[in-house]
């Protein structure tokens, strides 16, 4: 069975319960491109004409096409095609997708922190000036790649899952997109635009989340960035609608994303009879979500701030079925692989309110599913086997299946379960550290090591300096991703574990599991949303009444009365510092 050269996985747009348009698709009979400016416009006119000639044709448009529609559009001198377009008679019926292993792949920091501030404030001069109200400011990330493209995309899909996930090898360039934002969806008659605007970090805790989601809503800020970028919308549809039918049925939607909340909102228009899918890409190309407003000032702006051309990244990838209907994504948080080099963009909208400290936060939200993707990991749970009988199993569950859903990995209590007991019956005598993975697979794999008693009082030390991933989703969930643990590990073979901290100076908990101090005659450990796991030992002493959540300060230890380390291998430790 052949490898797809394509595979297209959109959501139903129209939230009709429609089903969602899954196809792969192999080698092209042929293909479309546009290597110059001039190009663009006969390869979209091909691309319709073919589609209503019964093909599939599947592609996208690189950001710097724009000037192909508009002149005065200004961007950056790019190499590889403007428009590349693969037509298709029909798609595969049985194909294999790569199920190698996942590559490992480094993402470089990014721009610089001095940079950034330096190119908020110009931003933020222009708008005072009167130049322009929102600039969407991007910078490039890249990275060393060397494995499969398309098990790469299947690892991105599973970091960004409920997208508009597009993988298409190009030859010498494959797209890997998985944009959660809808350019537009038209089916010959009707046109649909679903901007992307309004960002916020999803929270530590249920509570937290909910707070986070609250507050995107209800920021004059980022209701301002969406407001803005819906009449920029509205404008380009009116381009091609008919009289008095732009509507926008929908405004300050929030999408649940693994990583951020989104807000969105909807544009749609009756399109004029006679309109072609040139006319559609002439009149909203490139989307006002990854220009700014208004766009011709925006886009200058956007060449003087950022040094090198986005490319596919803030272009739209998409597919245009038989008979035209067309469905696009807007190419953000999609990355394209060239032999041993992988590129993506991170940005966001700027507008007058926006502070370069919370732009800042909402790019680092923003790629972690870059984070999430490149490095493979695998679910854990570590339960404690004693004389056959596996401790706390039920919670240690809990915990691993609210994981799964979290990354989107499939989820069988019952196998999990059977995985566990057959390593219990084989150990009827002893204690033992079990160890249950799940792999994205969603195949479970259970071992047992013999475990020691450990003699008390524990030693612990001190972090030298503050944990930056307190607030991870890898903090929050127990994966066998331990890296940002694994730097604080005691050099020391006398210390049994370090006390980490986050940003503000607050403890949170130790590598291997929850702390517990004793303040003022009780018995208390960090809440969840200091930043850390939420340890089965550390619920079930909560549940009897022996802990309580209270912030401990970095600054309340000297005074503590008392300090144990928790989990619910090894139980409730006495500890001392060193």
């Amino acid at each position: 069975m052949p490898q797809p050269h394509a595979l297209i996985d959109f959501g139903s747009p129209l939230n009709s319960g429609a089903a969602p348009l899954r196809l792969a698709l192999g080698e092209p009979e042929q293909v479309l491109v546009a290597h110059a400016v001039h190009e663009v416009a006969e390869v979209l006119a091909q691309v319709d004409a073919l589609s209503r000639q019964g093909r599939w044709c599947v592609g996208y448009v690189r950001y710097e096409a724009a000037p192909a529609f508009d002149a005065a559009l200004q961007v950056h001198v790019t190499e590889g095609p403007l428009a590349w377009f693969g037509v298709h008679t029909q798609p595969l019926q049985e194909f294999i997708v790569d199920d190698g292993p996942e590559p490992t792949v480094s993402w470089n920091a990014g721009v610089e922190r001095a940079v950034f501030d330096q190119n908020m404030a110009e931003i933020h001069r222009a708008i005072a000036a009167g130049e322009l109200y929102q600039v969407n400011y991007t910078a490039p990330l890249q990275a060393a790649f060397a494995g499969s493209a398309l098990a790469y995309f299947q690892a991105l899909c599973r970091a960004q899952p409920r997208a508009y996930s597009a993988f298409i090898n190009a030859g010498t360039e494959q797209v890997l997109s998985v944009s959660p934002e809808l350019f537009f969806d038209w089916d010959g008659a009707h046109i649909l635009s679903r901007p992307m605007k309004g960002t916020a970090a999803r929270g530590a805790t249920p509570e937290d989340d909910a707070a986070n989601a609250t507050q995107l809503r209800n920021t004059p800020k980022e209701r301002a960035e969406n407001v803005m970028i819906v009449d920029l919308i509205r404008n380009d549809l009116s381009r091609v609608a008919q009289p008095h039918s732009v509507k926008v049925p929908r405004l300050f939607h929030l999408e649940a994303l693994p990583t951020v909340w989104q807000m969105t909102s909807d544009v749609e228009a009756a399109t004029r009879p006679g309109t072609t899918l040139l006319d559609v890409f002439t009149a909203l190309f490139p989307c006002g979500s990854i220009t700014g407003a208004p766009k011709v000032q925006a886009m200058r702006m956007v060449k003087t701030l950022e040094p090198e051309a986005r490319g596919v990244y803030c272009g739209a990838v998409g597919v245009v079925r038989p008979g035209g209907h067309a469905t696009f994504n807007v190419a953000i948080r999609t990355v394209t692989v060239q032999g041993n080099t992988a590129r993506c963009g991170i940005g966001s909208g700027i507008t007058w309110d926006a502070q370069a400290e919370g732009e800042w936060a909402e790019w680092r939200s923003k790629r972690m599913f870059l984070e999430r993707a490149s490095q493979p990991f695998e679910l854990l749970e570590t339960l404690a086997l004693h004389d056959g009988v596996l401790q706390h199993v039920d919670l240690h569950l809990d915990r691993m299946a609210t994981a799964a859903q979290h990354f989107g990995t499939p989820w069988d209590r019952m196998r999990a379960l059977q995985a566990l007991q057959t390593v219990a019956a084989t150990h009827p005598r002893g204690l033992y550290r079990v160890r249950l993975l799940l792999p994205a697979s969603g195949h479970f794999q259970a071992q047992a090591f013999a475990l020691a008693d450990t003699p008390q009082p524990v030693r612990l030390q001190l972090a030298s300096a503050p944990m930056a991933a307190a607030h991870s989703e890898f903090v929050r969930f127990k994966t066998t991703r331990r890296a940002h643990y694994d730097v604080f590990t005691p050099g020391d073979a006398t210390v049994f574990d370090t006390v980490l901290f986050n940003a503000q100076g607050e403890v949170t908990e130790c590598t291997r599991g929850n702390i517990a101090v004793l303040l003022d005659g009780r018995w208390v450990t960090p809440p969840l949303a200091c930043g850390l796991l939420p340890g089965i030992g550390r619920a079930v002493h909560l549940q009897s009444g022996r802990l309580h959540e209270a912030v401990v300060r970095v600054e309340d230890l000297p005074r503590a009365q008392g300090v144990a380390f928790v989990n619910s291998l090894r139980g409730w430790l006495d500890a001392e510092w060193v």
